[in-house]
Protein backbone atom coordinates (compact mmCIF):
# COMPACT_ATOMS: atom_id res chain seq x y z
CA UNK A 1 0.00 0.00 0.00
CA UNK A 2 0.79 3.51 -0.27
CA UNK A 3 1.83 4.76 3.14
CA UNK A 4 3.50 8.81 2.09
CA UNK A 5 3.65 10.88 -0.96
CA UNK A 6 5.55 14.10 -0.92
CA UNK A 7 4.81 16.54 -4.15
CA UNK A 8 6.83 19.71 -4.46
CA UNK A 9 6.39 22.09 -7.66
CA UNK A 10 4.46 20.26 -9.98
CA UNK A 11 1.47 22.47 -11.37
CA UNK A 12 0.56 24.19 -8.87
CA UNK A 13 1.31 22.50 -6.04
CA UNK A 14 3.73 23.91 -4.04
CA UNK A 15 4.65 21.93 -1.56
CA UNK A 16 2.39 18.82 -0.49
CA UNK A 17 3.59 15.95 2.13
CA UNK A 18 0.59 12.96 2.57
CA UNK A 19 0.18 10.15 4.69
CA UNK A 20 -2.46 7.64 3.82
CA UNK A 21 -4.01 4.35 5.19
CA UNK A 22 -5.69 1.04 4.53
CA UNK A 23 -8.92 1.45 3.13
CA UNK A 24 -10.50 3.35 0.84
CA UNK A 25 -9.85 7.10 -0.15
CA UNK A 26 -11.78 9.72 -1.69
CA UNK A 27 -10.20 13.00 -2.88
CA UNK A 28 -12.66 15.68 -3.46
CA UNK A 29 -12.80 19.70 -3.76
CA UNK A 30 -13.61 22.26 -6.36
CA UNK A 31 -13.40 22.07 -9.95
CA UNK A 32 -10.28 23.26 -11.29
CA UNK A 33 -8.83 22.94 -7.85
CA UNK A 34 -5.78 20.02 -8.42
CA UNK A 35 -7.42 16.82 -7.75
CA UNK A 36 -5.99 14.81 -10.89
CA UNK A 37 -2.47 16.90 -10.08
CA UNK A 38 -2.39 14.32 -7.18
CA UNK A 39 -3.08 11.49 -9.27
CA UNK A 40 -0.49 12.91 -11.77
CA UNK A 41 2.32 12.84 -9.17
CA UNK A 42 1.26 8.81 -8.52
CA UNK A 43 1.25 7.92 -12.24
CA UNK A 44 4.81 10.02 -12.29
CA UNK A 45 6.04 8.26 -9.34
CA UNK A 46 5.19 4.42 -10.86
CA UNK A 47 6.99 5.48 -14.61
CA UNK A 48 4.13 7.74 -16.00
CA UNK A 49 5.29 9.93 -18.80
CA UNK A 50 5.71 13.85 -17.81
CA UNK A 51 6.91 17.11 -19.62
CA UNK A 52 8.81 20.20 -18.77
CA UNK A 53 5.01 22.19 -18.74
CA UNK A 54 4.44 19.61 -15.72
CA UNK A 55 6.82 21.94 -13.39
CA UNK A 56 5.59 24.93 -11.42
CA UNK A 57 6.42 28.13 -13.09
CA UNK A 58 9.43 29.63 -12.25
CA UNK A 59 10.89 26.32 -10.66
CA UNK A 60 14.13 24.69 -11.94
CA UNK A 61 12.16 20.89 -11.29
CA UNK A 62 9.54 19.08 -9.72
CA UNK A 63 9.86 16.66 -7.69
CA UNK A 64 7.54 13.69 -6.63
CA UNK A 65 8.10 10.73 -3.43
CA UNK A 66 6.18 7.58 -2.76
CA UNK A 67 6.63 5.45 0.31
CA UNK A 68 4.82 1.66 -0.39
CA UNK A 69 4.44 -0.80 2.15
CA UNK A 70 4.12 -3.55 -0.01
CA UNK A 71 4.04 -7.62 1.39
CA UNK A 72 7.18 -9.82 1.36
CA UNK A 73 5.31 -11.91 -0.84
CA UNK A 74 4.45 -9.84 -3.42
CA UNK A 75 5.96 -10.21 -7.16
CA UNK A 76 7.20 -6.68 -7.11
CA UNK A 77 10.49 -7.92 -4.62
CA UNK A 78 11.08 -10.94 -7.57
CA UNK A 79 10.98 -7.40 -10.32
CA UNK A 80 13.45 -5.88 -8.05
CA UNK A 81 15.88 -8.49 -7.47
CA UNK A 82 16.09 -9.19 -11.35
CA UNK A 83 16.27 -5.82 -12.17
CA UNK A 84 19.63 -5.57 -9.56
CA UNK A 85 18.20 -3.03 -7.09
CA UNK A 86 18.79 -3.94 -3.39
CA UNK A 87 15.61 -4.39 -1.09
CA UNK A 88 14.77 -5.76 1.48
CA UNK A 89 10.97 -6.96 2.41
CA UNK A 90 11.60 -5.99 5.73
CA UNK A 91 11.57 -2.19 4.72
CA UNK A 92 9.81 0.61 2.92
CA UNK A 93 9.80 0.68 -0.89
CA UNK A 94 10.93 4.47 -1.73
CA UNK A 95 10.73 5.55 -5.15
CA UNK A 96 11.57 9.13 -6.28
CA UNK A 97 11.35 10.98 -9.79
CA UNK A 98 12.13 14.47 -10.68
CA UNK A 99 11.33 16.27 -13.49
CA UNK A 100 13.27 19.14 -14.72
CA UNK A 101 12.13 22.30 -16.25
CA UNK A 102 14.11 20.90 -19.60
CA UNK A 103 12.51 18.10 -19.22
CA UNK A 104 14.80 15.76 -18.36
CA UNK A 105 13.89 13.48 -15.77
CA UNK A 106 15.70 10.96 -13.29
CA UNK A 107 14.30 8.57 -11.02
CA UNK A 108 15.34 6.17 -8.31
CA UNK A 109 14.09 3.27 -6.01
CA UNK A 110 15.60 3.08 -2.74
CA UNK A 111 17.80 5.35 -3.61
CA UNK A 112 19.43 3.71 -6.95
CA UNK A 113 19.17 4.80 -9.90
CA UNK A 114 16.67 3.62 -12.57
CA UNK A 115 15.51 4.03 -15.85
CA UNK A 116 11.96 4.68 -17.32
CA UNK A 117 12.03 1.45 -18.33
CA UNK A 118 12.79 -0.25 -15.04
CA UNK A 119 10.52 2.00 -12.80
CA UNK A 120 7.48 1.36 -15.42
CA UNK A 121 8.08 -2.59 -15.15
CA UNK A 122 8.01 -1.50 -11.30
CA UNK A 123 5.12 0.44 -10.88
CA UNK A 124 2.98 -1.74 -12.80
CA UNK A 125 3.02 -3.90 -9.80
CA UNK A 126 1.94 -1.19 -7.34
CA UNK A 127 -0.43 0.70 -9.06
CA UNK A 128 -3.20 0.28 -10.96
CA UNK A 129 -4.95 4.20 -12.28
CA UNK A 130 -8.27 3.72 -13.99
CA UNK A 131 -9.30 6.92 -15.79
CA UNK A 132 -12.35 7.24 -17.74
CA UNK A 133 -10.14 7.59 -21.22
CA UNK A 134 -9.17 3.96 -19.77
CA UNK A 135 -13.05 2.99 -20.94
CA UNK A 136 -11.14 2.65 -24.60
CA UNK A 137 -9.45 -0.21 -23.47
CA UNK A 138 -12.25 -2.24 -23.15
CA UNK A 139 -13.40 -1.58 -26.67
CA UNK A 140 -9.85 -3.23 -27.65
CA UNK A 141 -10.68 -6.91 -28.28
CA UNK A 142 -6.95 -7.87 -28.15
CA UNK A 143 -7.35 -6.88 -24.09
CA UNK A 144 -9.86 -9.26 -23.99
CA UNK A 145 -7.65 -12.14 -24.80
CA UNK A 146 -5.47 -10.96 -22.15
CA UNK A 147 -8.12 -10.66 -19.61
CA UNK A 148 -9.45 -13.89 -20.27
CA UNK A 149 -6.10 -15.76 -19.79
CA UNK A 150 -4.87 -14.05 -16.77
CA UNK A 151 -8.15 -14.70 -14.92
CA UNK A 152 -7.55 -18.53 -16.28
CA UNK A 153 -4.78 -18.65 -13.53
CA UNK A 154 -1.08 -20.12 -13.90
CA UNK A 155 -2.05 -23.39 -15.62
CA UNK A 156 -3.23 -21.83 -18.70
CA UNK A 157 -0.57 -18.96 -18.64
CA UNK A 158 2.38 -21.89 -18.31
CA UNK A 159 0.35 -24.03 -21.32
CA UNK A 160 0.54 -20.44 -23.18
CA UNK A 161 4.17 -19.94 -22.47
CA UNK A 162 4.91 -23.48 -23.69
CA UNK A 163 2.95 -23.07 -26.75
CA UNK A 164 4.54 -19.20 -27.65
CA UNK A 165 7.92 -21.36 -27.44
CA UNK A 166 6.71 -23.85 -30.05
CA UNK A 167 5.42 -21.44 -32.18
CA UNK A 168 8.20 -19.03 -32.44
CA UNK A 169 10.45 -22.34 -33.95
CA UNK A 170 7.29 -23.07 -36.26
CA UNK A 171 7.57 -19.06 -37.02
CA UNK A 172 11.21 -19.84 -37.29
CA UNK A 173 11.10 -22.93 -39.42
CA UNK A 174 8.81 -21.07 -42.10
CA UNK A 175 11.06 -17.76 -42.61
CA UNK A 176 13.66 -20.34 -43.09
CA UNK A 177 12.06 -22.72 -45.77
CA UNK A 178 10.71 -19.16 -47.83
CA UNK A 179 13.89 -17.92 -47.57
CA UNK A 180 15.41 -21.18 -49.40
CA UNK A 181 12.81 -21.05 -51.80
CA UNK A 182 12.51 -17.74 -52.71
CA UNK A 183 16.39 -17.18 -53.09
CA UNK A 184 16.74 -20.15 -55.71
CA UNK A 185 18.24 -17.72 -58.22
CA UNK A 186 20.58 -15.97 -56.06
CA UNK A 187 21.57 -19.43 -54.58
CA UNK A 188 23.22 -20.34 -58.25
CA UNK A 189 25.08 -17.14 -58.05
CA UNK A 190 26.40 -17.56 -54.53
CA UNK A 191 26.97 -21.67 -55.50
CA UNK A 192 30.07 -20.08 -57.46
CA UNK A 193 31.04 -18.16 -54.77
CA UNK A 194 30.88 -20.36 -51.61
CA UNK A 195 32.85 -22.96 -53.94
CA UNK A 196 35.80 -20.50 -54.85
CA UNK A 197 35.54 -19.59 -51.33
CA UNK A 198 36.08 -22.93 -49.56
CA UNK A 199 38.71 -24.23 -52.34
CA UNK A 200 40.63 -20.91 -51.23
CA UNK A 201 40.61 -21.46 -48.08
CA UNK A 202 40.52 -25.13 -47.79
CA UNK A 203 43.77 -25.35 -50.02
CA UNK A 204 45.57 -22.80 -47.22
CA UNK A 205 45.32 -25.58 -45.13
CA UNK A 206 45.89 -23.17 -42.34
CA UNK A 207 46.27 -24.28 -38.59
CA UNK A 208 45.34 -22.23 -35.50
CA UNK A 209 48.83 -20.37 -34.07
CA UNK A 210 50.55 -21.26 -37.30
CA UNK A 211 50.70 -17.38 -38.24
CA UNK A 212 52.38 -16.50 -34.62
CA UNK A 213 54.99 -18.97 -35.20
CA UNK A 214 55.72 -18.59 -38.92
CA UNK A 215 56.15 -14.80 -37.89
CA UNK A 216 58.33 -15.88 -34.74
CA UNK A 217 60.79 -17.79 -37.18
CA UNK A 218 60.67 -14.93 -39.64
CA UNK A 219 61.96 -12.72 -37.33
CA UNK A 220 64.83 -15.01 -36.50
CA UNK A 221 66.21 -15.76 -40.04
CA UNK A 222 65.98 -12.19 -41.17
CA UNK A 223 68.63 -11.10 -38.19
CA UNK A 224 70.67 -14.22 -38.33
CA UNK A 225 73.74 -12.44 -39.97
CA UNK A 226 73.33 -10.16 -37.34
CA UNK A 227 73.18 -12.63 -34.51
CA UNK A 228 76.28 -13.98 -36.41
CA UNK A 229 78.55 -11.50 -35.92
CA UNK A 230 77.33 -9.89 -32.78
CA UNK A 231 77.58 -13.48 -30.94
CA UNK A 232 81.22 -14.20 -32.83
CA UNK A 233 82.50 -10.49 -31.09
CA UNK A 234 81.47 -11.43 -28.09
CA UNK A 235 82.94 -14.96 -28.17
CA UNK A 236 86.57 -13.73 -29.54
CA UNK A 237 86.66 -10.95 -27.28
CA UNK A 238 86.51 -13.80 -24.05
CA UNK A 239 89.15 -15.78 -25.72
CA UNK A 240 90.82 -14.17 -28.82
CA UNK A 241 90.68 -10.97 -26.97
CA UNK A 242 92.45 -12.94 -24.16
CA UNK A 243 89.99 -11.65 -21.38
CA UNK A 244 89.94 -15.34 -19.57
CA UNK A 245 93.54 -15.28 -19.88
CA UNK A 246 93.77 -11.97 -18.23
CA UNK A 247 91.32 -13.09 -15.54
CA UNK A 248 93.25 -16.28 -14.70
CA UNK A 249 96.63 -14.06 -14.64
CA UNK A 250 94.60 -11.88 -11.77
CA UNK A 251 93.49 -15.03 -9.98
CA UNK A 252 97.24 -16.64 -9.85
CA UNK A 253 99.02 -13.07 -8.82
CA UNK A 254 96.27 -12.10 -5.99
CA UNK A 255 96.68 -16.01 -4.48
CA UNK A 256 100.24 -15.63 -3.92
CA UNK A 257 99.31 -12.35 -1.87
CA UNK A 258 96.14 -13.26 -0.37
CA UNK A 259 97.36 -14.78 2.88
CA UNK A 260 98.92 -11.64 3.71
CA UNK A 261 95.55 -9.74 4.48
CA UNK A 262 93.08 -12.93 4.18
CA UNK A 263 89.91 -10.80 5.89
CA UNK A 264 89.91 -8.40 2.90
CA UNK A 265 92.04 -10.25 -0.05
CA UNK A 266 90.57 -13.96 0.51
CA UNK A 267 86.73 -12.78 -0.45
CA UNK A 268 88.35 -10.73 -3.75
CA UNK A 269 89.62 -13.46 -4.79
CA UNK A 270 86.73 -15.85 -4.23
CA UNK A 271 85.09 -13.04 -6.81
CA UNK A 272 87.55 -13.02 -9.34
CA UNK A 273 87.60 -17.18 -9.54
CA UNK A 274 83.46 -16.65 -9.57
CA UNK A 275 83.76 -14.58 -12.51
CA UNK A 276 86.19 -16.44 -14.43
CA UNK A 277 83.93 -19.60 -14.25
CA UNK A 278 80.88 -17.59 -15.09
CA UNK A 279 83.06 -15.96 -18.43
CA UNK A 280 84.16 -19.18 -19.35
CA UNK A 281 80.65 -21.00 -18.97
CA UNK A 282 79.21 -17.99 -21.15
CA UNK A 283 82.39 -18.25 -23.64
CA UNK A 284 80.88 -22.34 -24.14
CA UNK A 285 77.10 -21.53 -24.61
CA UNK A 286 78.55 -17.80 -26.95
CA UNK A 287 80.45 -20.64 -29.31
CA UNK A 288 77.19 -23.63 -29.21
CA UNK A 289 74.64 -20.86 -30.00
CA UNK A 290 76.67 -19.46 -33.09
CA UNK A 291 77.47 -23.12 -34.40
CA UNK A 292 73.74 -23.66 -34.35
CA UNK A 293 72.70 -20.16 -36.05
CA UNK A 294 71.30 -20.84 -39.86
CA UNK A 295 70.74 -18.51 -42.53
CA UNK A 296 68.18 -20.08 -44.79
CA UNK A 297 67.17 -17.69 -47.55
CA UNK A 298 64.88 -20.26 -49.28
CA UNK A 299 63.32 -20.77 -46.24
CA UNK A 300 62.61 -17.39 -45.31
CA UNK A 301 61.34 -16.74 -48.63
CA UNK A 302 58.58 -19.34 -47.94
CA UNK A 303 57.72 -18.02 -44.67
CA UNK A 304 57.35 -14.69 -46.14
CA UNK A 305 54.97 -16.09 -48.77
CA UNK A 306 53.46 -18.24 -46.45
CA UNK A 307 52.51 -15.02 -44.20
CA UNK A 308 51.47 -13.13 -47.47
CA UNK A 309 48.31 -15.65 -47.88
CA UNK A 310 47.59 -16.26 -44.36
CA UNK A 311 47.08 -12.12 -44.52
CA UNK A 312 44.88 -12.09 -47.50
CA UNK A 313 43.01 -14.65 -45.87
CA UNK A 314 42.50 -12.60 -42.92
CA UNK A 315 41.65 -9.45 -45.03
CA UNK A 316 38.17 -11.76 -47.18
CA UNK A 317 37.43 -13.93 -44.19
CA UNK A 318 38.18 -13.12 -40.50
CA UNK A 319 40.62 -11.54 -38.45
CA UNK A 320 42.11 -15.04 -36.96
CA UNK A 321 43.03 -18.61 -38.47
CA UNK A 322 40.72 -19.43 -36.36
CA UNK A 323 37.55 -16.55 -37.15
CA UNK A 324 38.92 -18.07 -40.71
CA UNK A 325 38.27 -21.74 -40.51
CA UNK A 326 34.63 -20.46 -38.87
CA UNK A 327 33.88 -18.75 -41.84
CA UNK A 328 34.64 -22.15 -44.18
CA UNK A 329 32.32 -24.26 -41.85
CA UNK A 330 29.76 -21.87 -41.86
CA UNK A 331 30.21 -21.40 -45.96
CA UNK A 332 30.12 -25.39 -46.28
CA UNK A 333 26.96 -25.58 -44.48
CA UNK A 334 25.84 -22.64 -47.08
CA UNK A 335 27.11 -24.87 -50.07
CA UNK A 336 25.89 -28.15 -48.45
CA UNK A 337 22.47 -26.10 -48.66
CA UNK A 338 22.30 -25.24 -51.89
CA UNK A 339 23.36 -28.42 -53.47
CA UNK A 340 21.22 -29.84 -51.39
CA UNK A 341 18.18 -27.16 -51.60
CA UNK A 342 15.35 -29.94 -52.42
CA UNK A 343 16.44 -32.27 -49.76
CA UNK A 344 16.74 -29.86 -47.17
CA UNK A 345 13.74 -28.15 -48.14
CA UNK A 346 11.74 -31.53 -47.60
CA UNK A 347 13.71 -31.71 -43.89
CA UNK A 348 12.53 -28.18 -43.42
CA UNK A 349 9.10 -28.54 -44.53
CA UNK A 350 8.87 -31.94 -41.90
CA UNK A 351 10.16 -29.93 -39.30
CA UNK A 352 8.27 -27.31 -39.72
CA UNK A 353 4.71 -29.91 -40.22
CA UNK A 354 5.90 -31.35 -37.11
CA UNK A 355 6.25 -28.12 -34.99
CA UNK A 356 2.46 -26.55 -36.64
CA UNK A 357 1.31 -30.18 -35.51
CA UNK A 358 2.60 -29.58 -32.05
CA UNK A 359 1.62 -26.00 -32.07
CA UNK A 360 -2.40 -26.82 -33.14
CA UNK A 361 -2.14 -29.61 -30.12
CA UNK A 362 -1.55 -26.66 -27.68
CA UNK A 363 -3.94 -24.27 -29.20
CA UNK A 364 -6.55 -26.26 -28.48
CA UNK A 365 -5.92 -27.37 -25.47
CA UNK A 366 -5.32 -23.80 -24.36
CA UNK A 367 -8.84 -23.14 -26.77
CA UNK A 368 -10.71 -25.75 -24.68
CA UNK A 369 -9.14 -23.76 -20.88
CA UNK A 370 -10.64 -20.61 -22.33
CA UNK A 371 -13.77 -22.13 -23.22
CA UNK A 372 -13.90 -23.18 -19.88
CA UNK A 373 -12.20 -20.49 -18.04
CA UNK A 374 -14.94 -17.61 -20.35
CA UNK A 375 -18.09 -19.44 -18.90
CA UNK A 376 -16.58 -18.98 -15.64
CA UNK A 377 -15.87 -15.21 -16.24
CA UNK A 378 -18.84 -14.08 -17.73
CA UNK A 379 -21.11 -15.53 -14.31
CA UNK A 380 -18.23 -13.90 -12.24
CA UNK A 381 -19.03 -10.38 -13.91
CA UNK A 382 -22.51 -10.49 -14.10
CA UNK A 383 -22.58 -11.24 -10.37
CA UNK A 384 -20.60 -8.12 -10.43
CA UNK A 385 -22.81 -6.20 -12.16
CA UNK A 386 -25.95 -7.29 -10.39
CA UNK A 387 -24.62 -5.81 -7.24
CA UNK A 388 -24.07 -2.70 -9.69
CA UNK A 389 -27.17 -2.76 -10.32
CA UNK A 390 -26.96 -4.06 -14.13
CA UNK A 391 -29.07 -7.18 -12.65
CA UNK A 392 -30.98 -7.52 -15.77
CA UNK A 393 -27.39 -7.24 -18.40
CA UNK A 394 -26.08 -10.53 -20.10
CA UNK A 395 -22.51 -10.81 -20.20
CA UNK A 396 -20.70 -13.16 -23.10
CA UNK A 397 -16.85 -14.21 -23.35
CA UNK A 398 -17.32 -15.06 -27.17
CA UNK A 399 -14.42 -16.99 -28.43
CA UNK A 400 -13.95 -17.27 -32.39
CA UNK A 401 -11.09 -19.53 -33.90
CA UNK A 402 -9.32 -17.08 -36.13
CA UNK A 403 -9.45 -17.93 -40.18
CA UNK A 404 -7.16 -16.23 -42.79
CA UNK A 405 -10.07 -14.13 -44.20
CA UNK A 406 -14.25 -14.55 -44.13
CA UNK A 407 -14.51 -16.92 -46.74
CA UNK A 408 -11.48 -19.26 -45.54
CA UNK A 409 -12.65 -22.22 -43.14
CA UNK A 410 -8.61 -23.03 -42.36
CA UNK A 411 -7.45 -22.03 -38.81
CA UNK A 412 -4.98 -19.47 -38.15
CA UNK A 413 -2.73 -19.93 -36.20
CA UNK A 414 -0.72 -16.72 -34.13
CA UNK A 415 1.20 -15.55 -30.75
CA UNK A 416 -2.03 -16.44 -28.98
CA UNK A 417 -3.63 -19.74 -29.91
CA UNK A 418 -6.40 -19.82 -32.64
CA UNK A 419 -9.00 -17.93 -30.43
CA UNK A 420 -10.77 -14.39 -30.81
CA UNK A 421 -12.10 -13.42 -27.84
CA UNK A 422 -15.03 -10.23 -27.68
CA UNK A 423 -16.34 -9.12 -24.72
CA UNK A 424 -20.58 -9.56 -25.45
CA UNK A 425 -23.09 -7.29 -23.34
CA UNK A 426 -26.71 -7.27 -23.61
CA UNK A 427 -28.29 -4.46 -21.34
CA UNK A 428 -31.69 -5.12 -21.71
CA UNK A 429 -33.89 -8.05 -21.53
CA UNK A 430 -35.18 -9.22 -25.17
CA UNK A 431 -32.12 -7.38 -26.74
CA UNK A 432 -29.59 -9.44 -28.63
CA UNK A 433 -25.49 -9.46 -27.51
CA UNK A 434 -23.13 -7.29 -28.78
CA UNK A 435 -19.93 -6.16 -28.43
CA UNK A 436 -18.85 -4.02 -26.04
CA UNK A 437 -17.76 -0.53 -28.53
CA UNK A 438 -21.82 -1.15 -29.82
CA UNK A 439 -23.62 -0.97 -27.10
CA UNK A 440 -22.21 0.25 -23.63
CA UNK A 441 -22.78 3.93 -22.53
CA UNK A 442 -20.04 6.19 -20.44
CA UNK A 443 -21.92 5.22 -16.99
CA UNK A 444 -22.32 1.92 -17.76
CA UNK A 445 -18.64 1.04 -19.24
CA UNK A 446 -17.84 2.23 -15.89
CA UNK A 447 -19.44 -0.59 -13.72
CA UNK A 448 -18.39 -2.79 -16.26
CA UNK A 449 -14.82 -1.88 -15.76
CA UNK A 450 -15.35 -1.89 -11.92
CA UNK A 451 -16.40 -5.18 -12.31
CA UNK A 452 -13.86 -6.49 -13.93
CA UNK A 453 -11.60 -4.42 -11.39
CA UNK A 454 -13.16 -6.38 -8.80
CA UNK A 455 -12.31 -9.66 -9.96
CA UNK A 456 -9.04 -9.42 -10.92
CA UNK A 457 -7.32 -7.02 -7.79
CA UNK A 458 -6.31 -10.65 -6.58
CA UNK A 459 -4.94 -12.25 -9.41
CA UNK A 460 -2.44 -9.25 -10.97
CA UNK A 461 -1.58 -8.36 -6.93
CA UNK A 462 -1.52 -4.59 -7.55
CA UNK A 463 -1.88 -3.11 -3.98
CA UNK A 464 -3.29 0.27 -5.32
CA UNK A 465 -5.92 0.69 -7.24
CA UNK A 466 -7.14 4.82 -8.58
CA UNK A 467 -10.63 5.65 -9.99
CA UNK A 468 -10.12 8.98 -11.35
CA UNK A 469 -12.87 10.29 -11.90
CA UNK A 470 -14.62 6.84 -13.27
CA UNK A 471 -18.21 7.50 -11.61
CA UNK A 472 -19.14 10.71 -13.94
CA UNK A 473 -22.23 10.09 -16.04
CA UNK A 474 -24.06 7.73 -13.06
CA UNK A 475 -25.96 9.00 -10.27
CA UNK A 476 -28.67 8.12 -7.58
CA UNK A 477 -28.73 4.23 -6.89
CA UNK A 478 -25.83 3.41 -9.41
CA UNK A 479 -23.35 5.80 -7.64
CA UNK A 480 -24.47 4.11 -4.17
CA UNK A 481 -23.46 0.61 -6.12
CA UNK A 482 -20.33 2.32 -7.27
CA UNK A 483 -19.34 3.20 -3.72
CA UNK A 484 -20.35 0.31 -2.09
CA UNK A 485 -18.53 -1.62 -4.52
CA UNK A 486 -15.24 0.33 -4.05
CA UNK A 487 -15.57 0.34 -0.33
CA UNK A 488 -15.83 -4.08 -1.08
CA UNK A 489 -13.00 -3.74 -3.68
CA UNK A 490 -10.76 -1.97 -0.24
CA UNK A 491 -10.78 -4.74 2.13
CA UNK A 492 -8.41 -6.44 -0.57
CA UNK A 493 -6.71 -3.65 -1.85
CA UNK A 494 -5.58 0.48 -1.28
CA UNK A 495 -8.27 2.77 -3.08
CA UNK A 496 -8.30 5.67 -3.81
CA UNK A 497 -11.33 7.24 -6.01
CA UNK A 498 -11.39 11.30 -7.35
CA UNK A 499 -15.30 12.07 -7.01
CA UNK A 500 -17.54 14.58 -7.30
CA UNK A 501 -20.86 12.10 -5.57
CA UNK A 502 -21.35 12.73 -2.43
CA UNK A 503 -22.66 9.19 -2.21
CA UNK A 504 -19.16 7.78 -3.06
CA UNK A 505 -17.06 10.27 -0.63
CA UNK A 506 -19.38 9.20 2.22
CA UNK A 507 -18.17 5.31 1.96
CA UNK A 508 -14.87 6.39 1.89
CA UNK A 509 -12.67 5.52 5.03
CA UNK A 510 -10.47 8.29 4.58
CA UNK A 511 -11.76 11.53 3.16
CA UNK A 512 -9.05 13.98 1.68
CA UNK A 513 -9.94 17.68 0.40
CA UNK A 514 -8.12 19.13 -2.01
CA UNK A 515 -8.00 22.94 -2.12
CA UNK A 516 -6.84 25.33 -4.14
CA UNK A 517 -5.55 29.15 -2.43
CA UNK A 518 -4.30 32.25 -4.11
CA UNK A 519 -1.86 33.99 -2.32
CA UNK A 520 -0.60 37.23 -3.56
CA UNK A 521 -0.04 36.51 -7.74
CA UNK A 522 0.32 33.11 -6.64
CA UNK A 523 -1.72 29.67 -6.75
CA UNK A 524 -0.97 27.02 -4.81
CA UNK A 525 -2.43 24.05 -4.06
CA UNK A 526 -3.05 21.99 -0.89
CA UNK A 527 -4.36 18.33 0.55
CA UNK A 528 -6.13 18.22 4.08
CA UNK A 529 -7.54 14.95 5.79
CA UNK A 530 -11.18 15.72 6.55
CA UNK A 531 -12.71 14.46 9.75
CA UNK A 532 -15.94 14.82 11.92
CA UNK A 533 -17.28 18.41 11.50
CA UNK A 534 -14.32 19.40 8.62
CA UNK A 535 -15.99 16.19 6.15
CA UNK A 536 -19.44 17.08 7.08
CA UNK A 537 -19.37 20.36 5.72
CA UNK A 538 -17.54 18.81 2.40
CA UNK A 539 -20.12 16.62 1.82
CA UNK A 540 -22.91 19.43 2.82
CA UNK A 541 -20.61 21.61 -0.14
CA UNK A 542 -21.28 18.19 -2.31
CA UNK A 543 -24.80 17.94 -1.94
CA UNK A 544 -25.85 21.89 -1.80
CA UNK A 545 -23.17 23.30 -4.16
CA UNK A 546 -22.28 26.76 -3.82
CA UNK A 547 -24.71 27.57 -0.91
CA UNK A 548 -24.48 25.03 2.75
CA UNK A 549 -27.18 25.10 5.05
CA UNK A 550 -28.36 23.22 8.14
CA UNK A 551 -30.62 21.21 5.84
CA UNK A 552 -27.30 20.18 3.90
CA UNK A 553 -25.31 19.34 7.05
CA UNK A 554 -28.14 17.12 8.56
CA UNK A 555 -28.43 15.21 5.19
CA UNK A 556 -24.46 14.85 5.39
CA UNK A 557 -24.39 13.23 8.27
CA UNK A 558 -26.95 11.05 7.71
CA UNK A 559 -25.36 10.19 4.64
CA UNK A 560 -22.18 9.49 6.94
CA UNK A 561 -24.14 7.60 9.61
CA UNK A 562 -25.73 5.25 7.16
CA UNK A 563 -22.42 4.64 5.44
CA UNK A 564 -21.01 3.93 8.34
CA UNK A 565 -23.98 0.94 9.29
CA UNK A 566 -23.21 -0.26 5.82
CA UNK A 567 -20.11 -0.75 6.01
CA UNK A 568 -20.36 -2.44 9.57
CA UNK A 569 -23.07 -4.94 8.77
Amino acid sequence: MLREMSIRNLAVVEEVHVSFHEGFHVLTGETGAGKSIIIDALSLIVGGRGSADMVRYGCDKAEMEGMFDVKPSHPVWSVLNRLGIEASPDEMLVIRRELSSQGKSSSRVNGQLVTMTMLRDIGECLVNIHGQHEHQSLLKTERHLEWLDLFAGQELLQLKSNYREVFSKLQGKRAERRELEESARHNVQMLDLFRFQIEEISNAKLKPGEDESLAEEKRKLLYASKRMDGISESYSLLYDGHALDALGKAISKLSDVAKYDESVLSPLLEQLQSAYYQAEDAAYQLRNYRDGIESDPERLAYIEDRLDLINSLKRKYGETIPDILAYLERTVEERDKIENRDEHLEKLQQEENRLFEEAIALAEQLSQMRIHAALQLSAAIENELGSLLMGNTKFRVQIDHTKRDQEDNIVQLNASGIDEVVFMLSTNPGEPLKPLNKIASGGEMSRIMLALKSIFAEIDQVPVLVFDEVDTGVSGRAAQAIAEKMSQLSSRCQIFSITHLPQVACMADHHYEIRKQVTGERTSTFVKQLVGDSRIEELARMLGGVEVTEKTRHHAQEMLDLAYRQKGA
